[in-house]
């Protein structure tokens, strides 16, 4: 009898609408909408942004910080033109 009562007492009670509903056979399943927070153009033109601005990073710690020269001095035109011209020998 003790045991009857601890087994009883061990199992969840469910109430009879659960129940009733999981045994209903003709219930139509959940239906789950995937839908993207952010565009596939979108993260693709994100993806080319950060690669532009970890390469303008790299080009600014390269010169600047390993070639001893001004960090900004690496985006501007010149600094290409003049290793440029270096290197078709121009200079």
């Amino acid at each position: 009898m003790l045991n009857e009562a601890k087994s009883e007492s061990i199992k969840p009670k469910v109430p009879e609408e659960k129940e009733k509903r999981s045994n209903h056979v003709d219930e139509k399943p959940i239906r789950w909408y995937n839908f993207r927070l952010i565009p596939i153009w979108m993260r693709i033109l994100l993806v080319v942004l950060l690669f532009v601005i970890a390469g303008a990073a790299g080009l600014m710690i390269g010169y600047g910080v390993i070639g001893s020269g001004q960090p900004l001095n690496a985006l501007k035109w010149e600094t290409w033109q003049h290793m440029l011209d270096i290197i078709n020998g121009k200079e």
